[in-house]
């Protein structure tokens, strides 16, 4: 497994483009399944997960062709079986979600239960009570998720128990081919479900209300091809922007939203960050200053993202002050804090071990870390930016899954890291 050797100490400064987002790449190939037209995506990060959602649906059949400039052309009318198997789904949850479009287009679809990062409990159980709720005819064996319809889904009303993004997502895009109308409350209203409900329109698909809490869905007979582009990935461009934040830095990142970014960059501006934005990019500048201490609670979009948690308590270890960080998200998102301690972070885990209070220190030390899921890793890449001397961060697989050419960019602001091959 390759490694990252960070050398500490640099202010980042510099220029930056972000990638297309990954987790809207990633759903927005899964809806080119209810398509008998070529879908042509792009914008499409050179991930991990992408090759592995690529995979999936080439063992399904499904042809694609890929140019030069990373654009995917999915033709999904060649679809030859409709079993999305175990040793592909258990690598990455976003490839439950053909299970609906199969379903919706063809009638059956059998897909393994989804692994993924190891962040607590994320089940499946809204998704699966949506499309029975439309009439899908579904039970489990031998750890697959099997279903069926006699016909079409037929369009229903669904009230989710919680905000789930992926079941959002999933039942939308069940519902772009059922019969009649589908309404869905108590709605995740992320980017990317906005996002993909954009590509699904271009293809034909009557669709309101996105990004709000009421998603009300109109089934048409068939949806068409289209050629749709992928949003900036947050995620990504909070990470760079903390980054650079935490070094004292400056940068510009290009090809950013800003606008899907407010509670990030609110709390940057509290940790003293001078600001500017325009309607694709960023400026960030901390004038050679630490940052100060923010506490922040995450939650569901708009709020504070759960997937930059591990990011600004990295920033945090050496804030001046002390701040707390709480994680209502997640289960077990806190898999960082040890590793950070063992650099000479001061965090505690208070109460449930939903809140980390964390005391800036002066300096981190470099030492080997390691981590367990995709955020927690680069937090730790970022705890080696400013710590004294080298760290290496081991299992950078899970970095590789969310992040394009991490090293690569970083190394474009001046920071002195470089890939370890194993």
């Amino acid at each position: 497994m390759d490694k990252l050797l960070i050398t500490g100490g640099t202010k980042l400064d510099g220029e930056l483009r972000i990638s297309g987002a990954k987790n809207s790449a990633l759903i927005v190939l899964t809806s080119s399944l209810l398509s008998n037209e070529p879908v042509t995506i792009c914008n499409v990060p050179h991930l991990h997960d992408i090759t592995t959602m690529i995979e999936l649906l080439g063992c399904m059949g499904v042809e694609m062709v890929i140019d030069e400039k990373r654009n995917i052309e999915v033709h999904a009318n060649t679809i030859k079986q409709f079993t999305a198997p175990y040793e592909l789904v258990k690598t990455m949850r976003a490839s439950f979600l053909v299970l609906g479009p199969m379903l919706a287009h063809y009638g059956q679809a059998e897909v393994s239960l989804p692994g993924g990062c190891a962040i607590g409990p994320r089940p499946v159980d809204q998704h699966l009570q949506g499309l029975t709720a439309m009439g899908a005819d579904i039970y489990m064996e031998d750890g697959y998720v099997k279903a069926s319809v006699n016909g079409r889904l037929k369009g229903a009303h669904i009230l989710f128990d919680v905000k789930t993004v992926g079941g959002t997502e999933h039942i939308m895009m069940s519902a772009t081919l059922a019969e009649g109308r589908t309404v869905m409350e108590n709605c995740a209203r992320e980017p990317e479900i906005v996002d993909l409900a954009d590509c699904l329109i271009s293809m034909g698909a009557d669709i309101e209300g996105q990004g709000t809490d009421t998603i009300v869905v109109n089934g048409v007979d068939e949806l068409k091809g289209c050629r749709h582009r992928v949003i900036p990935d947050r995620v990504e461009t909070g990470t760079f922007l903390i980054a650079v934040a935490a070094t004292g830095g400056k940068v510009k990142l290009k090809d950013a939203q800003p606008d899907h970014l407010e509670a990030v960059l609110l709390k940057l501006a509290d940790a003293g960050a001078e600001i500017s934005c325009g309607a694709d990019w960023i400026e960030l500048d901390m004038k050679g200053r630490k940052p100060k201490a923010v506490s922040l609670v995450t939650s569901p979009y708009p709020a504070f993202p759960t997937d930059l948690q591990a990011q600004i308590m990295a920033m945090n270890c050496i804030a001046e002050g002390s701040a707390t960080v709480t994680e209502t998200v997640f289960e077990n998102r806190f898999m960082h804090i040890h590793e950070m301690n063992r650099m000479g972070a001061k965090i505690k885990l208070e109460g449930n071990s939903t809140t980390a209070f964390v005391e800036g220190v002066e300096l981190l030390k470099g030492a080997p870390v390691m981590a367990n899921d995709l955020r927690a890793s680069v937090s730790l890449v970022i705890a080696g930016l400013v710590a004294e001397g080298n760290t290496i961060v081991d299992r950078i697989y899970h970095i590789d899954r969310g992040y394009e050419q991490i090293e690569e960019k970083l190394q474009l602001l001046g920071a002195n890291v470089k890939r370890i091959p194993t």
